[in-house]
């Protein structure tokens, strides 16, 4: 039996948690064991993720995928998802475990073609980035794009190396 965390590491008194829907548990401190029940805040030892994203167990990765979504507000968690590379059958399992608060909002791009997380659009106007000093040009690719949960017009996405918000209306899934 382990005496580790998966996620962070931390020694000691670990205990068995379940990564539903599947049948596998994983052996989690009680602060990690809280924050995947209960829901992260950003703090130094969620920085943990960092490493635990990578983990060769893909139970571990699920559990690092769904704290690093939990985190919307903190920039650091939005980057390491957009680096994060998920096998396809470990992010459905990842998204299968998420609560459905997700699709009370529903994205839809300027031609009404439904938006998820990680999709590539094309920019359908020269868009002013404000505070950027800079214009996206029309017919920019925005890659692995995030969606803002509380406001189903607004997607968030990286054009010249600049984290943008982007108005669904102004953009094509491609």
């Amino acid at each position: 039996m382990s005496t580790s965390c998966a996620l962070c590491g931390a020694t000691g008194a670990v205990s068995p948690l379940a990564v539903v829907p599947r049948d596998v548990s994983v052996d989690l401190c009680a602060l990690c064991a809280t924050g995947v029940t209960d829901g992260p805040l950003d703090g130094p030892h969620w920085q943990c993720l960092q490493g635990a994203i990578w983990s060769t167990e893909p139970a571990v990765q699920v559990l690092a995928w769904r704290l690093l979504k939990a985190l919307p507000e903190a920039p650091w968690a939005r980057d390491l998802l957009d680096m994060a590379y998920l096998e396809p059958e470990v992010q459905a399992w990842a998204e299968a475990g998420l609560s459905d608060t997700e699709d009370t909002v529903i994205h839809r791009d300027s031609n009404g073609a439904a938006l998820t997380s990680g999709d590539t659009v094309v920019l359908i106007k020269d868009l002013p980035v404000k505070g950027a000093g800079f214009t996206a040009k029309r017919g920019t690719s925005v890659r692995n794009i995030s969606l803002v949960m509380d406001n189903a017009e607004h997607i968030e996405g990286r054009v010249e190396s600049q984290r943008i918000v982007i108005l669904t209306k102004f953009v094509k899934k491609s």
